[in-house]
């Protein structure tokens, strides 16, 4: 399995925000919506091995919210970020009067969250890292490790009490390269470098 936590800072959890300002007004959903696009997409089908949850922590925990996407199940995801941020946003608009998770389509639920313990647990997961310009290259780090459970923050940067939490849990920092690239280029080469990983794996001794 392939996983992602997304860090989304500034996107408004309520989903009141307008598709046509999503770099503005929106706290930069097209990055997010971008790279849940590029998390899933390939040329003519979906990642299926693969999931993503967005951590939606614009406010106090009482207002965050999760959304998460299961490449098993998952429908209505197109290659374009307008109208993934649609489907987005309509999660986010039907989950802000509910206390309990949803599922808003099939293979995205949504529900209120604590963001400290969800980004804990998740890097409770098998092959937990944090990715990060300053971390050990990828590469290293793949052929140590079957599965990534990585998190990955939109275009603003990590929180402290966010870093915190994986210094905490002894958490690698892994890199795709030392430049900082946006979100979606970073999901892209991390399945870059899984997939090369898994040919090589795949092919028979000579």
């Amino acid at each position: 399995m392939r996983r992602f936590l997304l860090l989304a800072h500034r996107v408004p959890v309520s989903g009141e925000f307008t598709l046509n300002d999503l770099a503005g007004g929106a706290g930069r959903m097209d990055e997010v919506a971008r790279a849940v696009s590029t998390a899933f997409t390939l040329s003519n089908d979906l990642r299926r091995d693969t999931t993503v949850t967005v951590l939606f922590v614009a406010e106090p925990p009482p207002a965050a919210r999760r959304i998460e996407l299961d490449g098993a199940r998952l429908r209505y995801l197109n290659p374009d970020e307008r109208s993934t941020a649609a489907l987005l946003k309509n999660a986010l608009v039907r989950s802000r009067v509910l206390d309990h998770d949803v599922e808003a389509s099939p293979g995205l639920k949504v529900g209120p969250v604590d963001p400290v313990r969800a980004i804990a647990a998740f890097l409770g997961l098998p092959g937990a890292v944090w990715l990060a310009e300053d971390g050990e290259p990828i590469g290293r780090w793949s052929r140590e490790s079957r599965e990534i459970a990585a998190v990955v923050s939109d275009p603003y940067d990590p929180t402290e009490a966010e870093r915190a939490i994986a210094t905490t849990r002894g958490t690698p920092a892994v890199s795709v390269g030392p430049r900082s690239l946006r979100t979606s280029q970073v999901i892209d080469l991390v399945h870059h470098e899984l997939d090369e990983r898994d040919a090589r794996s795949a092919d028979p001794p000579r």
